[in-house]
């Protein structure tokens, strides 16, 4: 994320940082992750799946050689699953040095906005599942939840799904 300097009646008077977001949405709600995570957008494909994987994980792809988890981030936060899945994307992201693909409903733009937009949470809807939710960004006519990709999917997960990969290519 870039810094800029903020001019105030021709003075430098502060920082504040200029977030670039990917939006998305899961049902009625909006998202965004940070656009340094996101490595492409893809359009749906055939998913393999994998035996014993965790629920969330819908599978393996193999993109351009490369086999990635994908994971379903309706499932992940226990949504209802989506019946029309051809508008679905898959986001390419990197989380914790693993590359991983994410299912979401729909992905929406590009957004620059300031940190300053940016509040935290309300306390009530922190959890041990939703450590993840760093901030709610307050646009004129919407409210968009933005997720920490590094705290959604733990070290060890994303480590547990190298090995899920690692399964999958053996088994092509």
């Amino acid at each position: 994320m870039e810094t800029a300097l903020i001019a105030k009646e021709g003075k430098i008077s502060e920082k504040m940082r200029v977030l670039q977001l990917v939006t998305f949405t899961l049902g009625e709600e909006e998202y965004a992750v940070d656009i340094l995570k996101v490595q492409e957008i893809n359009r749906m494909k055939e998913i393999t799946k994998v035996p014993n994987a965790p629920y969330y994980v819908e599978g393996v792809i193999n993109l351009r050689g490369k086999v990635i988890p994908v994971v379903s981030l309706r499932k992940f936060f226990g949504l209802p699953e989506e019946e029309d899945r051809t508008k679905q994307k898959i986001m390419i992201m990197d989380i914790q040095g693993t590359t991983i693909g994410l299912i979401v409903d729909t992905v929406s733009e590009v957004l620059r906005i300031s940190s300053d937009i940016v509040e935290p949470p309300p306390s009530m809807t922190y959890s041990v599942n939703s450590e993840f939710i760093w901030g709610i960004a307050k646009l004129e006519d919407r409210l968009i939840i933005l997720l920490d990709m590094d705290r959604l999917i733990s070290k060890e997960e994303s480590q547990s799904m190298l090995g899920i990969t690692e399964k999958a290519a053996i088994e092509e």
